[in-house]
């Protein structure tokens, strides 16, 4: 189901738990800065090269979701987990081109290895191996969107600091400590009434400007329902043969080509008909009939399917705290932070 994540970007589909707290009574003393100040300092921030643990976790009001069951349904739950679990993750860092990302499962481990223009994804639980070559034009991010569990603060934080707009409401709450760096608290309110998200929390490394945790509230909640933060961070570069793989015996390895700039190696797969109608908090994303027409057949013909989601007026719905998916009954797909209603009204505008 590809394009689950592509979906669930608008509304973050990754999730981490809070970060360690302070002791009763501890200040964090730093240098006054205004909203403006920090945002500057998260936009200037170079840190590219680091070792840390990632804490995620999430809760969106879904159900507990078997894993069990034919393949479809196995499929369906190993999504769905992606907005109620939680888990731990490695990162390691060295420049733009070498990066490593170990998400640990109950029973197994999940890696995602860039070496250059080489990337590998490794599933430990069936053995399997994907390699990808990246092109010569690859951005530092290339490669790198396999698994939404692999998302880092920073890189959460980044898409919500690229919205900042005058919808936005700036301010910061008081200083803090995330592991075991001091810390400015930057929180953006949507100033709109037909988003799901009440508040984004970012803790900003008071230092490097690099962002330590993001914390995500739904409207009118008090704790958050989506967060992912570091409880621990070194900013050393990792030792290189981290970044050196080589599929274990008897592994299952196939090649993956990636599409170029120029179109060449698109995909049936490749989410060309997005379309975003709105803007802001309250932007839905809008895919057309027949785009990744296979994977939507074979998510709707699980039995998970009609449990987790609810019938509507020309199709079914899913909602959470924090997104809600629309799937009309002619193969359409809906998606955003905002509630069911304003999908549908979506939906007959297109």
């Amino acid at each position: 189901m590809k394009w689950m994540p592509a979906v669930a970007v608008p509304a973050v589909i990754v999730a981490g738990v809070l970060a360690v707290p302070l002791q009763a009574g501890a200040a964090v003393d730093l240098p006054d800065k205004s909203p403006q100040d920090v945002l500057e300092l998260a936009a200037g921030s170079t840190v590219d090269t680091f070792s840390g643990t990632i804490e995620q976790s999430s809760e969106l009001g879904l159900p507990e979701i078997p894993s069990t069951g034919d393949a479809a349904t196995a499929e369906f739950a190993d999504a769905l987990d992606l907005l109620t679990g939680s888990r731990t993750v490695r990162v390691y860092q060295n420049g733009a081109d070498q990066s490593r990302v170990q998400v640990q499962d109950t029973m197994s481990e999940r890696n995602l290895i860039r070496n250059g223009s080489d990337v590998w994804l490794y599933d430990s639980a069936d053995n399997t191996a994907v390699h990808t070559t990246l092109p010569a034009d690859a951005a530092p991010t290339d490669g790198a969107e396999k698994d939404g569990a692999s998302y880092t603060p920073s890189e959460l934080a980044q898409t919500f600091l690229d919205e900042v707009t005058p919808s936005t409401d700036v301010s910061l709450a008081e200083n803090t400590q995330v592991a075991g760096r001091t810390a400015y608290e930057l929180v953006l309110t949507p100033d709109s009434s037909d988003t799901l998200v009440g508040s984004v929390s970012i803790a900003v490394d008071s230092e490097t400007g690099l962002p330590l945790r993001v914390q995500v509230a739904a409207q009118d909640a008090t704790d958050p329902a989506i967060s992912v933060a570091f409880t621990a961070l070194t900013l050393e570069a990792p030792p290189g043969d981290l970044f050196a793989f080589t599929p274990p015996a008897g592994a299952t390895v196939s090649e993956e080509t990636l599409p170029t700039k120029d179109g060449v190696g698109h995909s049936e797969a490749d989410p060309s008909g997005v379309t975003v109608i709105g803007t802001g908090w309250d932007a839905v994303v809008a895919l057309p009939a027949g785009e990744d027409a296979a994977a939507l057949a074979e998510l709707t013909a699980s039995p998970l399917y009609t449990q987790v989601t609810d019938a509507v007026d020309g199709g079914r719905a899913l909602s959470t705290t924090l997104v809600s998916v629309l799937i009309t009954d002619d193969g359409r797909v809906f998606a955003g932070s905002v509630p069911v209603e304003r999908l549908l009204a979506a939906a007959t505008q297109e």
